[in-house]
């Protein structure tokens, strides 16, 4: 290969790679938007929607596992366990198994997740006709990539928690704002 159709080719690889990124941020805005939405209709806020979501997805959980899954520190869970209860949406109960009465276990009511459904129905029927134009092959490749995402994502937020840089050879706009 010549080096002009190296450096075409390397040119190519860049802007792709950059217009991944670009369409994630965008991806990201959208979904922001449809959940911020989505919360007003059933009155959560976003991070009592994160919560229920990871309660229903991974639950039963202890508030401890929640905080650590959510990223959020376990004293800003009482506030958000106790509006996701009141609203009707989880049920705190006494963990029978620990020595320690305070504990508790947080189970979703899986009767309100018609309501969820419902609500996110016009999304879940626009991704099912978008899915629908892929092959099989072709969809694994997405799913791979949505998952592999996620574990960067998450990867990434550990790291900011932890308050650890990325190497300096990282470039600084992989997600972030515009310049």
């Amino acid at each position: 290969m010549s080096s002009v159709t190296g450096r075409t080719s390397t040119r190519s690889r860049r802007r792709l790679t950059a217009d991944v990124r670009e369409a994630l941020r965008d991806l990201n805005i959208q979904l922001s938007l449809l959940n911020r939405r989505f919360g007003v209709r059933v009155e959560l806020k976003d991070v009592d929607w994160t919560c229920l979501d990871l309660i229903n997805r991974h639950g039963p959980m202890s508030p401890t596992a929640l905080a650590r899954r959510a990223g959020l520190h376990p004293a800003t869970m009482t506030g958000i366990l106790d509006r996701l209860q009141k609203g009707g949406w989880i049920v705190r109960e006494r963990d029978p198994d620990s020595t320690d009465r305070r504990a508790v276990t947080l189970h979703p009511v899986r009767e309100r997740n018609s309501e969820l459904f419902e609500l996110f129905s016009g999304m879940n029927n626009r991704m099912d006709e978008l899915c629908s134009r892929y092959s099989e092959a072709e969809l694994e490749v997405i799913a791979d990539f949505l998952q592999r995402t996620g574990v960067a994502g998450q990867e990434s937020a550990q790291e900011l928690a932890e308050g650890v840089r990325t190497s300096p050879s990282s470039p600084p706009d992989l997600i972030g704002p515009a310049r």
